[in-house]
């Protein structure tokens, strides 16, 4: 009872100090609140997301505001088609010393942080985007046969412009997979960009004030992770990514015809974490039905693709989720 009772307290304490982290981000990156919990839920769930939008939509702007808001050491590297993978992760240089002795020596490359954002990721080639992807699930790199640990907590916020197809390189499923979330940023309402044209056109700019930092985001992680999920959240989560297997017996119709392969394991356990951290966002004890089919866009859509017939169609994956998700609810509803 007394374990309860602390873990209850727990998690008040927490979601009070993410409004007030919520409310510093906002002070600087105006409005997109979807976007900002979305962002937020990555780094609670110890994950990193994918920003799909425009230029000029502040991507760039949100992850320094997170930087600050969080306490977390950030880098950025602006990706290109020359980059090289040593450009990421470092490489040894011939050091000689004051004696005249040679020794190697590592320099660390800017992904020897805490909070990375790669702009641009799919500007680079195959063999850079790549260099990331032992950072990104093991949290470390290997170099020069050397093993070297990432300092915790570790997170990649990467940008993809969708209209700039010239010059870039798609990432490979195997990448994509590793993104907890693919977070669209679309553009603002009318009111919110009045909002923004007023706040950052004047002579000084609102600031975000930290709020987090690295061993108390961890506390977090490990926190969102003793939160309680019952059983009627868990078996949807396995409904809703189970139907969008199209060799899987429970797929819809719709999902054969059109979907290729489907979500892996990894993406119920991509749920798993966002649900509870979607419940804790707007002060819940612990997720519902609701947070699940909320959540199934930004966890799944990157974890599919869709026949080339569907692909020539215009199909769309995003609305293809919707279906299914809007399906499942009107079924919940009717037991």
């Amino acid at each position: 009872m007394a374990e309860a009772e602390d873990l209850v307290a727990d998690i008040e304490a927490l979601e009070a100090r993410l409004a007030e982290a919520k409310q510093s981000i906002t002070a600087r990156f105006i409005g997109q609140e979807r976007v900002v919990d979305l962002t937020l839920s990555a780094l609670l769930c110890g994950g990193h997301a994918l920003l799909i939008g425009l230029p000029g939509l502040g991507k760039t702007r949100l992850v320094e505001t997170l930087s600050t808001v969080m306490g977390l050491n950030g880098n950025r590297i602006q990706f290109t088609p020359d980059l090289m993978p040593a450009d990421i992760l470092g490489s040894e240089v011939l050091e000689t010393g004051l004696d005249g002795s040679r020794a190697f020596k590592f320099i660390e490359g800017p992904i020897f942080c805490q909070l990375l954002m790669a702009d641009e990721i799919n500007r680079a080639s195959p063999r850079t985007q790549s260099a990331l992807l032992q950072a990104m699930q093991e949290k470390v790199v290997t170099v020069a046969g050397q093993t070297r640990a990432l300092e915790a907590p570790f997170h990649v916020l990467a940008t993809q412009n969708p209209i700039e197809q010239e010059g870039t390189y798609p990432l490979p499923e195997a990448q994509l997979d590793r993104f907890l979330v693919q977070i669209d940023v679309p553009y603002p309402d009318r009111g919110t960009e009045k909002d923004i044209l007023l706040a950052t056109t004047g002579i000084e700019e609102a600031d975000s004030h930290q709020v987090f930092d690295g061993p108390t985001l961890i506390a977090a992680q490990k926190l969102l992770r003793r939160m309680p999920v019952g059983d009627a959240v868990v078996e949807m989560i396995l409904d809703l990514v189970r139907a969008f297997r199209p060799n899987d017996p429970a797929a819809p119709e719709r999902v054969r015809e059109i979907v290729a392969w489907g979500p892996g394991p990894r993406a119920a356990q991509a749920l798993m974490m966002t649900v509870r951290a979607r419940a804790l966002l707007q002060g819940r004890l612990a997720p519902s039905p609701e947070d699940v089919l909320d959540m199934a866009k930004p966890v799944l859509v990157h974890r599919m693709a869709l026949t080339f017939s569907a692909r020539a169609r215009g199909e769309n994956l995003g609305a293809l989720i919707d279906e299914v998700a809007a399906g499942m609810s009107r079924k919940k509803a009717a037991a």
